[in-house]
């Protein structure tokens, strides 16, 4: 009998958010917002095929080197010496893009298991993890995404060279049917890069995030960051993220606690020029908000993000009235939306079919 094919591959990746306050590059957590991928697995010699729908429909590339997932899972299987086969695939998505919700991360994630899927990798969660990180370039969204919960994490080993390598390589150099010879593509240096806890999160806590209708690249919000702090503006994130991350767990979470511990000195000062009407919306208080935990910056931004026990959508109509007296870039008021998320346990979920002859 010979190997079983895979015939159809079903991946579900959740949104994430990441930072919360003072723990830049560290702190992420996986939302009940998913990314939905059907792949079907055509005959050798078809053409790949992708159908998308959800957030960006008109903007989103279709073509297998220009699609971030289909890229993803182009590389990853290049790396393995092997080409990814022809595939129908649709992708449904709503979490925006350009928002601070993790949306290339979970693209990433789920590139990454449609290689292991449909050319029979066998590789663990801990592997797919090296490459999703190499690929992402730092830890916070593609842990909590394929992981899922509420997650710190660090990077064991510097991947630098090799992320900015893998970005600077043209995708049609690994998206072809005959990938190139070990040694041409980046690869993770080590083993096991990304080091994470799962952390745990009182039930409690909802994430309210409030979605501008504008965009904000990860790279132009970190291009605006120094390249060094002061020894006080570490020193005042390491207190706040050490007495967060507890805070966060209690059954009864404190607002008067987990407010100051949220405050930031690293990144949300030096974006505030990205994003209108930022100052007046962390400057929202438990007091002013009865139910507010804390609020920040999701991720680079510009979707904010309140962790709340109550009055979810009082509270994000707050952040939606500061946005509507603040112009835009086209000098026009600043619309957003409302979500009230979970921060959910699973992270990406995955099924596959085959077929045994």
């Amino acid at each position: 009998m010979s190997a079983p094919t895979p015939t159809h591959i079903k991946i579900t990746v959740p949104a994430s958010t990441s930072n919360i306050g003072p723990g830049f590059d560290v702190l992420g957590a996986s939302l009940s917002l998913y990314l939905s991928v059907s792949a079907t697995l055509l005959p050798a010699g078809s053409a790949t095929a992708i159908v998308y729908t959800g957030n960006n429909a008109h903007t989103v590339p279709l073509t297998v080197p220009q699609n971030l997932i289909t890229a993803t899972a182009c590389y990853i299987a290049a790396c393995h010496g092997k080409a990814l086969p022809p595939l129908e695939l649709h992708i449904d998505n709503p979490i925006p893009l350009g928002r601070g919700l993790g949306s290339s991360g979970s693209a990433v994630v789920a590139g990454v298991i449609l290689a292991n899927e449909a050319c029979l990798l066998g590789l663990s969660k801990e592997r797919m993890l090296d490459f999703c990180l190499l690929i992402e370039g730092h830890p916070d969204n593609v842990t909590a995404s394929l992981l899922g919960g509420f997650c710190s994490s660090y990077l064991s080993a510097s991947i630098h060279d090799e992320h900015v390598a893998l970005h600077n390589l043209d995708a049609t150099v690994y998206c072809s049917n005959n990938p190139p010879p070990n040694g041409r593509l980046p690869l993770p240096p080590v083993e096991n890069i990304g080091r994470h806890v799962r952390l745990p999160l009182s039930p409690a806590i909802r994430a309210v995030v409030i979605i501008p209708k504008f965009e904000l690249s990860t790279k132009l919000a970190r291009s605006v960051l120094p390249a060094s702090y002061s020894r006080a503006d570490v020193i005042f994130n390491l207190q706040r993220l050490s007495v967060l991350t507890l805070a966060l767990s209690s059954p009864e979470p404190s607002s008067d606690l987990i407010y100051g511990a949220m405050q930031d000195r690293v990144h949300q000062h030096y974006r505030q020029h990205l994003v209108p009407g930022l100052p007046q919306i962390l400057a929202l208080t438990p007091e002013k908000c009865p139910g507010l935990l804390g609020i920040c910056v999701s991720g680079a931004g510009p979707t904010v993000l309140a962790l709340a026990v109550a009055n979810f959508e009082s509270i994000g109509r707050e952040v939606q009235h500061i946005w509507a007296s603040s112009m835009g870039s086209d000098g026009s008021a600043i619309e957003s939306e409302v979500r009230v998320l979970e921060v959910v346990d699973d992270g990406a979920t995955w099924s596959t079919s085959y077929n045994v002859e």
